[in-house]
């Protein structure tokens, strides 16, 4: 499967969107106020984006919701209805540009549209590019029991199962070697 630079952007987006939420409130919030989402939209290089408020906190919030349901989908045809919400609502409108040092490229969002409303086209084109391909199940959440964290597999045999083996698996591989090294001693 080609990803575009562009598209690959906007995965690394709304993996890092949907892993800001709360987990079972055992982190706290990572968009608790709008600095938090300036300092996003800033890490993230979205562009386009006039001055933020409280409204499009409340709104970035809202899709983040949504779009952690395409990753907790179990079929196609759900993560597709739900992309395909985002991206209706968002106002789509694909063109072309070339900008920041980039190639050309598309942005599915409308011209001055809100922070949540770029997310949406642009984030939910990207998840529809994995869905359309038939590789949704690449679109995925941690599977250590302490984490549920999101992330794409783009492994070539779609076998990750971690967001991060440094962490995630080490830790659950340590983990069991302990526990086997245990029941040898008896």
């Amino acid at each position: 499967m080609l990803i575009t630079h562009d598209t690959r952007c906007a995965l690394d987006t709304v993996v890092d969107l949907v892993n800001t939420a709360p987990e079972d409130n055992a982190a706290p919030d990572g968009l608790l106020d709008v600095a938090a989402l300036e300092d996003f939209v800033r890490n993230h290089e979205i562009s386009d984006v006039g001055t933020l408020s409280e409204f499009d906190l409340s709104a970035v919030r809202k899709i983040r919701g949504r779009f952690a349901s395409v990753f907790a989908a179990h079929d196609a045809r759900t993560a597709a209805g739900v992309i395909n919400e985002l991206v209706a609502a968002a106002g789509t409108t694909p063109r072309l540009t070339d900008h920041d040092g980039y190639d050309w490229h598309v942005h599915y969002f409308a011209p001055g549209a809100s922070v949540a409303d770029h997310l949406a086209a642009d984030c939910g084109m990207a998840l529809a590019f994995f869905v359309v391909a038939g590789e949704q199940e690449r679109l995925r959440r941690c599977e250590a029991p302490d984490c549920r964290r999101a992330f794409v597999d783009l492994s070539r045999n779609r076998s990750r199962r971690y967001c991060d083996s440094r962490t995630c698996g080490n830790r659950l591989h340590v983990a069991a070697y302990r526990a086997r090294r245990k029941e040898a001693a008896g």
